[in-house]
């Protein structure tokens, strides 16, 4: 009995070492910089061929429809924990994020499922069984797994992670420019000097995960969220000006999250489900309080609570000027020297439509926004 386990095992060991060749053997003639990567990467060292990813029904040419493409859950059956914390995230609703936009099905689907757009940032986002069946059958072969948006494939690179060119990717540009202040910042450029060797390795220099992402924890989220705004339930976060809250809820009525009367639309769950605000003074707190304790790892706890306090200045004066906006706007459909769009639900400006606002005065509020 023991002669034929370690005859078995030692046939295990052989098909595998058998299958993970045939593997480099094709793909070297046919994709070889894939090869490349995976033989520098750490999974190269480690042993883990391309079966523990791909699964092994795919062996031939003709089979290559039996491959398997890595998602999220592939990876946890080795980094559970990162996995676990991603999900709990901003990233992993990314996707889920982009289709509930009202206008998305505006765009071309190149755009969209093929990743040469708004989907090339947005496929972080887990995606549900059903949908990656449907992106496999329309002949999308990448963009199922989350990971490999700062991992890139093949050399999956905790280093490549690290650094903060790897958010550069998605966030840049005009209507997301954090990159732009980033890399303009003192912490931005005293990074880059490190990198290009000017400043000694030991300078204080954050990147964005140092602030983000504390200790490797993926569950991405910040205090004020993608769209600057914040409230306490229906009412004004403690300490704000009445006047700041009007602005607010303008802003909110714009956004569809609330009707031109104040009160809640469908929209208010989309919001609340695509993490891009915080809905409570205790979830804004959490946050912020994860921030100045960040902050103060360098400097004082006064200093860093001033700095975000002037942060939040320029948000309400930022507020004060696209309400002021918003409301010509929204006189204008009400005077009807704009009429209303069939895809709109009041005679009010929507700036969830984005790019695809269907006048120009609107398209440069977006622009504002």
């Amino acid at each position: 009995m023991r002669r034929f386990t370690i005859i078995f095992f030692l046939f295990i060991v052989a098909f595998s070492t058998s299958y993970g060749n045939t593997c480099v053997e094709c793909h070297t003639k046919i994709s070889p910089g894939v090869v490349n990567d995976w033989k520098i990467s750490k999974h190269f060292e480690e042993e883990i061929g391309c079966g523990s990813c791909h699964g092994e029904d795919h062996i031939t040419m003709e089979d290559f429809a039996k491959v398997e493409i890595p998602t999220a859950e592939t990876c946890a059956s080795c980094h559970e924990d990162q996995v676990d914390q991603f999900k709990k995230g901003k990233h992993s609703i990314a996707w889920a994020a982009l289709k509930s936009m009202p206008t998305t099905h505006f765009k071309p689907m190149e755009l969209i499922d093929g990743g040469k757009g708004c989907g090339g940032c947005h496929k972080i986002g887990i995606k549900s069984d059903e949908e990656i069946k449907r992106l496999k059958s329309d002949g999308y072969t990448f963009g199922y797994a989350s990971c490999d948006a700062c991992h890139t494939r093949h050399v999956f690179s905790l280093e490549e992670a690290r650094q903060p060119q790897a958010c550069q990717t998605c966030h840049m540009g005009f209507d997301h420019p954090q990159w732009e202040m980033y890399s303009s910042s003192k912490h931005g450029v005293r990074y880059l000097l490190k990198q290009n060797g000017v400043l000694p390795e030991g300078t204080s220099a954050p990147t964005c995960q140092t602030c983000h992402m504390v200790d490797g924890d993926h569950e991405v989220r910040t205090a004020w969220g993608f769209l600057a705004v914040r409230t306490n339930g229906l009412a004004p976060y403690p300490g704000e000006s009445d006047e700041w809250w009007a602005d607010r809820v303008t802003i909110l009525q714009a956004l569809g999250v609330l009707d031109p009367e104040g009160n809640p639309t469908a929209r208010l769950d989309l919001v609340a489900a695509a993490d891009v605000a915080r809905l409570t003074a205790e979830a804004f707190d959490v946050e912020r309080n994860k921030m100045i304790a960040v902050c103060s790892k360098c400097h004082s706890e006064n200093f860093a609570k001033a700095e975000l306090e002037k942060g939040d200045d320029i948000i309400r004066r930022g507020d004060e000027l696209l309400a002021e906006a918003i409301r010509i706007v929204a006189d204008l459909y009400k005077d009807g020297l704009l009429e209303k769009p069939d895809n709109y639900a009041y005679n009010f400006p929507d700036l969830l439509t984005f790019h695809d606002a269907p006048t120009s005065i609107e398209q440069t509020l977006f622009v504002m926004h």
